[in-house]
């Protein structure tokens, strides 16, 4: 048993070094969305709740996943051995080894780990710090006008969300053809709880600012996003943490102190890394599976930490539906029936 788990330590380096490879042969269904490869569960079910490291960071080692929805986690042996339903662990090295043979096609020798694992490359910390900081200040921005165009009036003091005029965009499969290669984009600064910036969120616009741009992925994250959010305000003991930013925005329409960030995704709401002094945690879900997957996972992180978890759940698919179908003065209304009284009184809700 020993030398099996030596031969599967081994094979779980040696499948690190081709983590892009492994993820599009086991996992074809997903596709690499910044630092990692996003899929819906082990199996290669599409959707956005696996997601595999394929960047190396003091976080995590290249090619650990995660999967938000039921906690699964492990190394690319483990994905392996989950994907082929294998009963025994010589099965999932027989497996490895038969794949690490296989002759490496043209894509994979061109985008494995060795050659976009570079600090500077498209994607990396590096260059999200540096699209976010060549971006412009928000006010009276497309950007600006985008945000206004989903009812969110409260657009200044925003420092973590700037605005660039001609935002790069990679089409993908599901791209006409046609698709222009930048856009006017809202940028979202992704820091950690520090305040040290790790990523940035891109929501690509079209040029009237009216809505997002006619492209297949409008959102993508770059940079170091897992743990981190897009934050507004410094959160200590209370915070409100969702997915969307437009959805913690909509919140701060009637919250406009109360500390709050958007993770981006469910699966980064699951794994978001909480301040050391928080005591309540409130979670703005979205109303579908993906986000009650979420919270069951926060359920479980908060009890063990200590943490209180309340639960605000929106009348319609998520708090920016709310907001624009039912006005500001009832979505105060829905949230306040949640907020404990104390947080009532130091957070005090504001209709306009």
């Amino acid at each position: 048993m020993a030398k099996l788990s030596t031969r599967a330590a081994d094979l779980s380096e040696r499948l690190a070094q081709n983590v892009q490879a492994v993820c599009r042969h086991y996992l074809p269904s997903g596709r690499r969305e910044g630092r990692y490869w996003m899929v819906g569960d082990v199996a290669g079910t599409p959707g956005r709740s696996l997601y595999v490291r394929l960047f190396e960071t003091e976080r995590g080692a290249i090619g650990n996943w995660v999967d938000a929805a039921t906690g699964e986690h492990g190394d690319l042996v483990d994905l392996i051995r989950l994907n082929q339903r294998h009963g025994r662990l010589s099965e999932t090295i027989e497996e490895a080894e038969l794949f690490l043979s296989l002759p490496p096609s043209a894509s994979d020798d061109q985008r494995g780990a060795a050659s976009f694992a570079k600090p500077t490359r498209a994607g990396s910390t590096t260059a999200a710090i540096r699209l976010f900081a060549a971006s412009k200040p928000l006010t009276g921005s497309i950007a600006s006008t985008y945000l206004r165009s989903r009812g969110i009036t409260r657009v200044s003091d925003l420092p973590a969300l700037r605005f660039h005029p001609r935002c790069y965009y990679r089409p993908n499969e599901d791209d006409d053809p046609a698709t222009a290669g930048a856009f006017p984009a809202l940028i979202a600064a992704v820091s950690d709880n520090d305040g040290v910036e790790t990523g940035a969120h891109r929501t690509w616009l079209d040029p009237s600012g009216s809505a997002k741009a006619k492209v297949a992925s409008p959102r993508r994250a770059m940079g170091n996003i897992l743990g981190n959010a897009v934050r507004f305000g410094s959160a200590d003991d209370i915070m409100i943490a969702g997915e969307g930013i437009e959805t913690m925005l909509s919140l701060r329409e009637i919250l406009p102190t109360m500390p709050m960030v958007a993770a981006t995704s469910s699966a980064h709401l699951a794994a978001i890394l909480f301040p050391p002094t928080l005591r309540r945690l409130y979670v703005a879900r979205d109303r579908d599976a993906a986000g009650d997957a979420a919270f069951g996972v926060l359920t479980e992180r908060t009890q063990a930490g200590g943490i209180e978890l309340v639960s605000l759940m929106p009348d319609l698919a998520d708090f920016n539906d709310d907001l624009r179908q039912h006005g500001v003065a009832a979505l105060a209304e829905r949230v306040r029936h949640h907020l404990r009284q104390q947080d009532q009184t130091r957070f005090s809700l504001d209709i306009g």
